[in-house]
């Protein structure tokens, strides 16, 4: 069944910790419905047997919960993305190889009919990374890169081939940003049984942002900032069939993501997020374009619960204006629906839930809810009523029972305003044996403690018996718009202030030891983690991963440049933000020991400032370890390597929080 995929049964006398049976965990990561709402598929990672990548396979879920689950007939493993076609064909995403359709190990796109043979219906030189189907027309959109110089396929792939046989692997980069690759991503639509029409680049940094209208007609994608337009994340719609331009939508300042086409194909509804700045603080809204006009319309001018709704789900029904989205709100994730009057209605109480799909009739929604004890399963909700409670389609997740208890922390931050966390506690923590405490920041900066994490859960550390107090500070995500204005160009001060004043509403548990604490996190956690032991040394151990240490280095170096210059200023003439910022300006004034993680393929927080932290830490006679990834990028993505980064944080904090001997990593 699905959730349990994978054998957890440990050999005797030798039981395996929390987090080996944590990074051997399958995940449940994506959900689609068939056109007819009779078919619901999900997509499942599991470990392979070497522990060396999460391998997907596909499942197929009873809509009406009364069958267990089965793999998907036809499909194996390393099919991903999937989504149906307009006549009940699932589609999916695979490296499979096949000597008859020439296959490559590229991932390309299959098609599998309910009744039929797996066939390859498209195929790229490089793979294809994402696609989109039509509602009514057999016709599909998919995203491909091209080198410099191609057109189409065959002459990427013949330049593919000369820069192999020439042993070059170089990029010259002439427009921005660069590490994106050599190649460019493009749009490309194919109908039928036709040659694919080329619709566009998408930029450098293209994410294969697609739709189709439902007759198949018109193409929707996002293109990345250019140098044309360097500021701005623009929404471009195109014929279908000739790939002519028919509207380009933009606001300087802005970016557009998401797009989806109404049932009716006269509207195209999407994300716009006004990018923060020094000045101005982040902001995400749903907005409609009317496709005749041209007009654009907020669909959200008075929401003020977060600043972050997620993708759109329009109904199905021609002329229905309601739609549905997710949003963080005060550490979950509800599901809201709003109606063509614009009335907004919170469907859910609790939890964090993603992948909406709605029924033909408009009637009943399924999505995959987690919280932050409860990895997702698949779930179904009526798609009108307010605060219910959702019926699980599938079971609970290989880890239950959970090695502790999840409550909340509130307090009032300096300001006045209303701050919550979560806290999790493990199992035995009382009066008598009160736990030791590690605090968690988000990373982000805007987000929110709300679903399950893959990275940086929280268990493990319970399965240990250390609390970890999760919390929300200034420039979190579900506490509307105040919350980003007080962290307003303020990265390492509100923040800081709010983490460490939940830390001491947490510590007046006497279930917990005010003496023994921690502080961890990965990214803008990691960031405030390093910033926290300039600050403070009331914590025994400070663990950063992914985090920034030298903002005027990092704004200089990372993959997202002009985003943080906005925020950070030029550092020739706005001395004074980085200044207050900095952590590696205060970098004497660290005494806690710390544990640096980092990953050398990390392009968003690029490995220089893990190498800067620890250079400076080891010349000053700080206590200092660094964990090394190479190969990883921005999380951490292998099986075995979460293994030995959750032991390798938890004998550091052992040694330093609880006073052990230090333990090095069995794997290293």
């Amino acid at each position: 069944m699905l959730g349990r995929m994978i054998d957890m049964t440990p050999a005797p006398h030798d039981a395996p910790a929390f987090h080996d049976l944590f990074a051997a965990q399958s995940r449940l990561t994506d959900l689609v419905l068939a056109p007819d709402g009779t078919r619901l598929i999900a997509s499942v990672q599991t470990s392979d047997d070497a522990g060396t990548g999460y391998v997907p396979r596909l499942w197929e879920v009873d809509p009406a919960g009364e069958r267990g689950t089965r793999p998907v007939p036809g499909s194996g493993a390393g099919d991903f993305a999937p989504a149906f076609a307009a006549d009940g064909t699932l589609l999916f995403l695979s490296g499979r190889t096949s000597a008859e359709e020439g296959g490559t190990g590229d991932a390309a796109l299959w098609a599998l009919p309910e009744q039929g043979e797996t066939r390859r219906i498209a195929h790229h030189p490089g793979g294809i990374s994402t696609f989109a189907t039509a509602a009514h027309a057999d016709a599909v959109v998919y995203t491909a890169a091209l080198l410099p110089g191609a057109t189409d396929a065959e002459s990427h792939a013949r330049l593919l081939r000369n820069r192999q046989d020439a042993g070059v692997d170089a990029v010259l980069y002439e427009t921005g940003p660069v590490r994106a690759g050599a190649a460019e991503p493009h749009t490309f639509v194919l109908h039928a049984e036709g040659t694919p029409v080329n619709v566009g680049a998408q930029g450098l940094a293209g994410s294969g942002d697609t739709a189709l209208s439902p007759d198949g007609s018109l193409v929707a994608s996002t293109r990345a900032p250019t140098d044309r337009t360097p500021d701005t994340n623009v929404l471009v719609v195109a014929d279908a069939v000739t790939g002519a331009e028919r509207h380009v939508f933009s606001r300087a300042g802005h970016h557009y993501y998401s797009p989806a086409f109404t049932a009716d194909g006269s509207a195209l509804v999407c994300q716009r997020q006004r990018e923060e700045t020094y000045d101005a603080e982040w902001r995400v809204t749903l907005v409609a374009f009317d496709l005749t006009s041209g007009e654009e319309t907020d669909l959200l001018p008075d929401f003020d619960n977060w600043p972050w709704p997620g993708r759109a789900v329009l109904s199905p029904l021609p002329g229905d204006g309601t739609l549905w989205f997710t949003g963080d709100e005060r550490g979950h994730c509800p599901v809201f629906r709003r109606d063509p009057d614009g009335t907004i209605t919170r469907l859910t109480a609790s939890g964090a839930h993603d992948s909406l799909c709605v029924t033909p009739d408009a009637s009943t929604l399924y999505a995959l809810r987690g919280t932050l004890d409860e990895a997702p399963r698949v779930v179904q909700l009526d798609a009108a009523e307010a605060d219910q409670q959702p019926a699980f389609l599938t079971p609970a997740g290989d880890l239950a029972p959970l090695p502790g208890t999840l409550t909340e922390v509130h307090t009032e931050a300096d300001d006045g305003f209303p701050l919550r966390g979560w806290l999790t506690l493990p199992d035995g923590a009382s009066a008598d044996r009160p736990a030791p405490l590690v605090v968690v920041p988000h990373g982000g900066p805007q987000g929110s403690w709300s679903g399950w994490p893959w990275l940086w859960n929280p268990w493990p550390f319970a399965a240990r018996g250390y609390a970890v107090l999760l919390p929300d500070p200034a420039l979190s995500s579900g506490y509307g718009q105040r919350m980003q204005q007080r962290g307003l160009g303020r990265f390492g001060e509100v923040p800081y202030q709010d983490v460490m004043a939940l830390t001491d509403a947490a510590l007046r548990r006497e279930d917990l030891d005010a003496t023994r604490t921690a502080m961890a996190g990965w990214s803008f956690g990691g960031y405030l983690a390093g910033r926290t032991a300039t600050l403070t040394d009331r914590f025994k151990a400070i663990v950063s991963h992914g985090g920034m240490w030298n903002l005027e280095a990092f704004q200089n170096d990372t993959d997202m440049h002009a985003y943080f210059r906005k925020i950070f200023g030029d550092p020739r003439t706005d001395r004074e933000r980085y200044e207050a910022d900095s952590p590696h300006l205060d970098a004497e004034k660290v005494t806690t020991p710390v544990l640096i993680v980092h990953g050398g393929k990390d392009y968003r927080v690029p490995v220089g400032q893990a190498l800067g932290l620890h250079n400076d830490l080891r010349r000053l006679g700080v206590p200092v370890r660094f964990l090394h990834f190479p190969d990883e990028g921005h999380g951490i993505d292998v099986p075995t390597h979460i293994r030995v980064l959750y032991e390798t944080m938890l004998n550091f904090l052992d040694h330093h929080v609880l006073g052990e001997d230090w333990r090095r990593p069995t794997l290293l």
